[in-house]
């Protein structure tokens, strides 16, 4: 079972300022789960945020509605680790079984200092082909779909990237023992937390070396000389060599080239897919076909394989980033139910080894249905209350078997009657909406 870690190492770790004795374990189950436990510094790190950010500006670096959908992704990534070890650790230890070649030692300084090279090598290349393969940018366009640029958008992860990075990892599985690597794809994915932010700026020498908030906000942009730079994971040395750097120039607009202007977690996640699948029909060659999956995102017949960036739309620096206005009752309605499924969702991991698989099902199936039903809220859909007077059914049956836990014990009482209200005041919409539709069509 994976170790627990001392508050000032996680809070190092974030950092990359943790020494090889610290981090070296002989096998894989003893390497500590940096990044679940790393969670408190996160939400310490994203209020710091919000309190500078507003004391600098006056207004605040992330809305609710950006934010909660950052946030939602990031839970929604995790999901899967619920129900199975990670796919890249999965493979290589896969890999490290059967066909090793060589076995560095686990407690050699330098077996740590070749595994933190390799890891950031084959993370910069991960993160170049998730940029330059249309398939693979359909996983990672979620990271880049927020228009703001700030701690919370760090935590913007798809839920598929997964699925196809394992592979970029393998050739280090002949060489280098799992529990080394174990390590350090956590120490990786922990130092690029704290680069998504405005309010650091030039950090002088370290530029030249470390990928630093002022470089990761260029590759954050959709302006075109933004576009497809800056891979780095923790080196910025790979841009360098690779010629894919771009220092920042003029003033960096954040997200999609085509903004997709919702906050319904399930489309932020999928949407690209679709899009790839409707793209691929409009063409009539089966090779313009297949390529369309495989080549770079801007590609269309007669063009280069990465395709060109003519035909993205212009920017003028005046762009306003999507924050549709809705009610402060409504706000807090959902802060309180996020809060909630948040409960739950961190309930689900820390009893995942005694939860069993329905139990474990049903509540991952109610925080997705919540994260869905928030964005419908904030999207202000007209479905919003029938999905939302579905998922209060669904929430006063989890209480009523002892499935979900209120945010405080001593506010059991308050919580069940709050899931109550909720539940007759959509109910009650839901009818009227119904109703009047049938008025309509009479």
């Amino acid at each position: 079972m994976a170790g627990a870690v001392n508050p000032d190492t996680e809070a190092r770790a974030m950092f990359f300022m943790i020494t090889p004795n610290e981090s070296s374990f002989q096998k894989v189950e003893d390497v500590p789960q940096y990044v679940q436990q790393a969670t408190p510094f996160f939400v310490g790190l994203i209020v710091l945020e919000l309190v500078v950010g507003f004391l600098k500006t006056g207004a605040p670096v992330v809305t609710l509605s950006d934010g909660l959908t950052s946030v939602s992704a990031g839970m929604i990534s995790r999901i899967p680790l619920l129900f199975m070890r990670g796919c890249e650790l999965t493979a290589y230890m896969f890999v490290w079984d059967r066909y090793r070649l060589l076995e560095l030692p686990w407690d050699s300084a330098w077996t740590w200092w070749i595994a933190f090279l390799c890891v950031d090598f084959c993370y910069y290349w991960v993160h170049r082909l998730a940029h330059e393969v249309s398939f693979m940018w359909a996983a990672h366009q979620v990271h880049h779909s927020s228009e703001y640029y700030n701690l919370t958008t760090a935590l913007r992860q798809s839920l598929t990237q997964q699925f196809t990075s394992w592979i970029f990892y393998l050739p280090m599985a002949l060489i280098a023992p799992p529990a080394v690597f174990a390590v350090h794809i956590q120490l990786n994915f922990l130092y690029q937390f704290w680069i998504h932010t405005e309010l650091i700026k030039n950090l002088g020498p370290l530029e030249w070396v470390l990928n630093t908030p002022t470089h990761h906000k260029v590759h954050h942009g959709r302006n075109s000389y933004c576009i497809d730079k800056n891979y780095g994971g923790i080196l910025i040395i790979w841009d360098r060599l690779f010629g894919t750097f771009a220092a920042e120039k003029d003033k960096v607009v954040f997200g999609l080239v085509s903004p997709i202007n919702t906050f319904e977690i399930l489309h932020v996640q999928l949407h690209y897919y679709l899009y790839l699948g409707r793209r691929s029909t409009t063409f009539k060659t089966i090779s313009d076909k297949c390529l369309t999956f495989i080549n770079g995102p801007s590609w269309k017949p007669g063009k280069p394989r990465l395709g060109d960036h003519l035909d993205n739309p212009k920017l003028t620096g005046q762009e306003v980033p999507h924050d549709p206005s809705w009610s402060l009752p409504l706000q807090m309605y959902v802060i309180i139910h996020f809060l909630l499924a948040l409960g739950t969702y961190q309930d689900a991991f820390d009893n995942k080894m005694t939860l069993s698989q329905f139990n474990m099902l049903g509540m991952t199936g109610y925080v997705l249905l919540t994260l869905t039903s928030i964005g419908f809220l904030i999207d202000q859909r007209p479905r919003a209350a029938v999905l939302e007077m579905l998922r209060c059914v669904l929430m006063v049956t989890m209480q009523r078997y002892g499935y979900m836990k209120p945010l405080l014990p001593t506010l059991a009482v308050t919580t069940q009657a709050f899931v109550s209200l909720s539940l007759l005041y959509w109910a009650l919409r839901s009818f009227s909406q119904m109703f009047s539709i049938r008025k309509k069509t009479d």
